[in-house]
């Protein structure tokens, strides 16, 4: 009986045929996807325990009971703006405290979540003459769910309610719930997302608040996850130069409405949706707010060197006058390279993809020896060429990349050198005349 299957070593004993089956050597890793923009969301209906991740599919069909309120509400304006630009949202809602609810005799029916939104719900309950039951859950006049039954624990709960007691089905007209209530908002709730959202994957976090202290929380946190957790994000704030950081967008426009600073959810969207290889600048405005965008050519200059992203109007149009971030205090290690947006995207899309690759493929799976080091530096290679290959960097050359070992036995050193490529934002030009 001849032996067989796969093989380490040529240690065989027994005739037979060993084969091992082995992928042609290809690059594992791959580009990062940019889109997702995390926030904190004041509400007064929701899931507050947990940070909720929302598709942009998701937002349209299942706004009412994810926010309580239509697609085409005022109150969800600026989640349409985030949507504009990035394809992912991370929330948490702040906000929601007691829930609503209504008792008939022995039953209760509960709002799903607490808020003071819950206190729009009723309940009907319409005897059929086949028998049964219509029991209808109304938001706001619209019907939100329906269900027959005959009695009521074969109620089964919904997006918005939920149905405890047992019992023979009851007719009303119209039971509504009460008692639901909101709480004020401080800077513990927002130390609280701070804390969650950390766990989380994201490419931009938004604040839109003008609490100074709040605004330094979000910029401390954003500065900690960049310089010491390695994690490049960006921030999203309004009117923080003070900031004085690559990693934090200081937004200078106010908008007609409730809250003045909301354009930072279309310039948090538009960052974080922007690939590697594009830039903001010039970008024409197409979100819903009327924006304050008049500004003197001089004013605009001076906006500029403070780190402010302004948008400013032309003829019709309301565009971005340049993508750019808080950062202004250039030095020789640390030029005005770093103030430009797309740059960053570049500089961060290549320090989270290189953790990403060696993460998930070469930690604790590849030995570090020669052969190793020169299978990770091709990973690095491809992925290079890959960015030269959409514009995102150029003169790139394998030589440009180098991989040795480290102090210790399992120390992996990686240095490389990178030109990022930016989009043309001013022409110089002479004319010769004859």
């Amino acid at each position: 009986m001849a032996a067989g299957g796969t093989f380490l070593t040529h240690n065989k004993v027994l005739p037979g045929a060993y084969i091992n089956f082995i992928s042609k050597a290809r690059a594992l890793g791959t580009m990062g996807e940019r889109g997702t923009a995390a926030f904190a969301w004041i509400s007064d209906w929701g899931d507050k325990s947990k940070i909720l991740t929302i598709e942009s599919g998701d937002f349209e069909k299942n706004c009412l009971e994810i926010f309580g309120c239509s697609y085409d509400s005022d109150k969800v304006k600026n989640i349409r703006e985030v949507f504009v630009g990035a394809n992912t949202i991370k929330i948490l809602m702040l906000g929601p405290d007691k829930k609503a609810s209504a008792v008939k005799d022995e039953f209760t029916i509960e709002a799903k979540y607490g808020g003071s939104r819950g206190n729009s719900i009723v309940i009907t309950s319409e005897a059929l003459v086949d028998g049964g039951f219509l029991v209808s859950t109304i938001v706001d006049g619209m019907v939100a769910d329906e269900q027959t039954v005959s009695k009521f624990d074969e109620l089964k709960e919904n997006a918005f309610v939920v149905f405890k007691g047992s019992g023979d089905m009851f007719e009303t007209a119209a039971l509504k719930l009460e008692g639901g209530s909101d709480k004020d908002i401080t800077g513990n709730e927002y130390s609280d997302f701070i804390e969650k959202i950390e766990a989380e994957d994201f490419t931009t976090i938004i604040y839109d608040g003008s609490n100074e202290t709040t605004k330094g929380l979000f910029a401390s946190f954003t500065k900690r996850m960049r310089d010491e957790e390695g994690y490049k994000i960006t921030c999203v704030l309004h009117d923080y130069t003070k900031a004085d950081f690559e990693g934090i967008i200081s937004v200078k426009n106010t908008v007609e409405g409730d809250n003045p600073n909301s354009l930072v959810y279309w310039v948090g969207g538009r960052n974080a949706g922007a690939e590697v290889n594009e830039s903001l600048t010039n970008f024409l405005y197409d979100g819903e707010y009327n924006i304050e965008a008049e500004f003197k050519k001089s004013e605009l200059k001076g906006l500029i060197q403070q780190g402010q992203f302004v948008l400013y109007k032309e003829r019709d149009d309301v565009r971005v006058l340049k993508d750019i971030n808080s950062f202004v205090s250039f030095e020789s290690e640390k030029n005005s390279d770093f103030s430009n947006n797309q740059i960053i995207r570049v500089l961060d899309s290549v320090a989270n993809d290189t953790a990403r690759i060696f993460n998930t493929y070469y930690l604790g799976k590849t030995q570090n020896h020669e052969l190793g080091r020169s299978i990770f530096k091709a990973e690095l290679v491809k992925y290079h060429e890959d960015l030269q290959a959409i514009g995102a960097i150029t003169n790139f050359d394998a030589d440009d990349i180098e991989v040795s070992k480290g102090t210790e036995k399992g120390d992996v050193v990686v240095k490389e050198y990178i030109e990022p490529v930016a989009a043309m934002d001013k022409l110089y030009m002479s004319c010769i005349v004859e």
